[in-house]
């Protein structure tokens, strides 16, 4: 079905190749001449709400029309989401398609879909992403999500990381945030390590370690590291690991705070984390960090640098 700017615009193309009347053109396309002679209207907000739909763009060149027209919304703007996606293919934005392989899918009794979050810190989901810098040094990106709230808990990078660095970004974490339920992660030599299991049975989470050779069955740690990738990844050139922690904390704040998830009807995970309360009623003893023990099983004193864990208990609110 053709629209009447469409028509109008065929009505003046075969008047100038023809050189016919309007009258004579639009009866022949079944155009009335009222119609031909509109004039569209434009709304007096319209050139600031495209000029900022550019600032949007450039920013964020990964994001949709429907995500761009949510952080239109929380920016004030009065205006719905076919308006925006009118402009947005008038102005030309346009998100490039890309190819997927095609892959044979298949799950475990601890994969996303027979193991399914049900609430806020109910499951976890740990990960990692490789990357490198300009002179091509490895930066390897530590991610932790709330897979109910698609809350980002931690986003760390280093050159390298270890069992023992996982446990201290962890417990960083569960002072802050709460003891979950479970953490879903993959077979990666630093999530089966023994000392990462001691923890987490000590301090009473659960694991689900997905099929190996299966990542579908960590898909929300996979999607966020898609995200990640696509939207900060590719598109910055780090200079160094300063750099890459600077911009991966602003990137984390701005996933959080800022950025509209589709799966949770264009909310920020933090508003619809605030939104769910606190329906978690999971609680522990932190234990202390295995980095700062000996075999014998009596600290070390690592440069006067004692756990921060050690001795304390987290009960979960509305416990």
């Amino acid at each position: 079905m053709v629209s009447p700017a469409r028509r109008r615009q065929a009505v003046e193309h075969l008047q100038e190749c023809f050189d016919t009347s309007e009258r004579r053109t639009c009866r022949a396309v079944e155009q009335p001449r009222s119609t031909q002679r509109y004039q569209p209207q434009v709304k007096d907000d319209e050139l600031v709400l495209v000029a900022r739909m550019h600032e949007q763009v450039r920013q964020h060149p990964r994001y949709g029309y429907r995500r761009v027209w949510a952080l239109l919304r929380a920016e004030g703007f009065r205006v719905n989401r076919k308006r925006v996606h009118r402009l947005w293919r008038r102005e030309g934005f346009k998100v490039p398609s890309r190819q997927h392989k095609r892959r044979r899918l298949g799950h475990s009794g601890n994969g996303i879909v027979r193991y399914r979050p049900e609430h806020k810190n109910h499951v976890w989901a740990w990960d990692f992403i490789h990357d490198s810098d300009e002179r091509g040094r490895p930066l390897k990106w530590f991610s932790l999500i709330d897979e109910y709230t698609r809350e980002c808990l931690a986003l760390q990078v280093e050159r390298s990381m270890t069992a023992a660095d996982v446990v201290d970004v962890l417990a960083s974490v569960l002072l802050a945030r709460g003891i979950p339920g479970h953490i879903r992660s993959d077979n990666g030599p630093e999530f089966i390590a023994s000392a990462i299991r001691q923890y987490l049975g000590t301090a009473g989470i659960g694991t689900l370690y997905i099929e190996p050779g299966s990542p579908w069955e960590n898909g929300y740690a996979e999607s966020f590291n898609g995200r990640l990738r696509d939207e900060l990844l590719n598109l910055e050139l780090f200079a160094d690991l300063p750099q890459a922690k600077t911009l991966g904390a602003a990137y984390k704040n701005e996933y959080n705070h800022r950025r509209p998830h589709s799966a949770l009807d264009y909310r920020t995970p933090v508003a619809f984390g605030k939104a769910c309360g606190n329906q978690e009623q999971f609680s522990g003893a932190l234990p202390p960090n295995p980095r700062l023990q000996n075999p014998s099983g009596k600290h070390q004193e690592d440069s006067g640098r004692k756990s921060v864990c050690e001795g304390q208990t987290l009960i979960r609110a509305g416990t």
